[in-house]
């Protein structure tokens, strides 16, 4: 399929770019896209949360106090989960949340939504794009005039003045093809790709 490229105003030029149908031209597998976020959000879980029981707290081996006669309720340690200082009683313990998916699949999903965002009109293609000065100010202004609010710059090469701009920007994400992931594909209401961009990704998930 072919697509139109657009200028730094945001409007389409007479020159298009072809993309190949087998990233561009795919049907959109929600349950697929579906499974590969939710696995990719789990991957980045730290999922280091330790607590300790009863049996893991140091100390508490000595009966606190003889079991008849003191009044109180019988205690057989004072590092019961009822006492101050005891163990948890369903204490949580350090876990692997990732999920097994396969390179067929996380690639048929990033087809997937590469190919719904182009069918949308939500995917933009211009031939070179970066900023003089590593000014947030500057960025939003060449952003406003496309009429970008909400965007994903994927860029072919890492322009240091661009990350710079947008790094305080919290509706603005520069990336390098190599960088893409189903999360920050869906993020954003509009990706913005140059044309050098495109062919490193088709080249990437060929």
């Amino acid at each position: 399929m072919d697509l139109k490229l657009v200028s730094e105003s945001g409007a389409k030029t007479s020159k298009s770019i072809g993309l190949a149908d087998s990233l561009f031209g795919q049907e959109f597998n929600e349950p697929l896209v579906h499974q590969v976020v939710n696995a990719y959000m789990a991957a980045g879980r730290a999922g280091t949360v330790g607590q300790k029981t009863r049996s893991d707290v140091r100390g508490g081996g000595a009966k606190p106090f003889k079991q008849k006669g003191s009044g109180r309720a019988r205690a057989g340690t004072i590092r019961s989960p009822l006492w101050r200082g005891g163990g948890k009683v369903f204490a949580a313990r350090n876990q692997d949340y990732s999920q097994k998916v396969n390179r067929k699949m996380y690639r048929g999903a990033i087809s997937s939504i590469l190919s719904e965002l182009a069918r949308q009109d939500r995917l933009m293609v211009i031939e070179s794009f970066s900023v003089e000065l590593p000014k947030t100010k500057s960025l939003l202004a060449k952003l406003d005039a496309m009429g970008l609010d909400n965007v994903l710059i994927v860029s072919d090469v890492l322009n240091q003045n661009l990350a710079l701009a947008a790094r305080n920007v919290a509706r603005v994400e520069v990336a390098q093809p190599s960088q893409l992931n189903p999360v920050n594909l869906i993020k954003f209401e509009k990706v913005l790709m140059t044309s050098a961009a495109i062919k490193q990704l088709e080249e990437i998930f060929a």
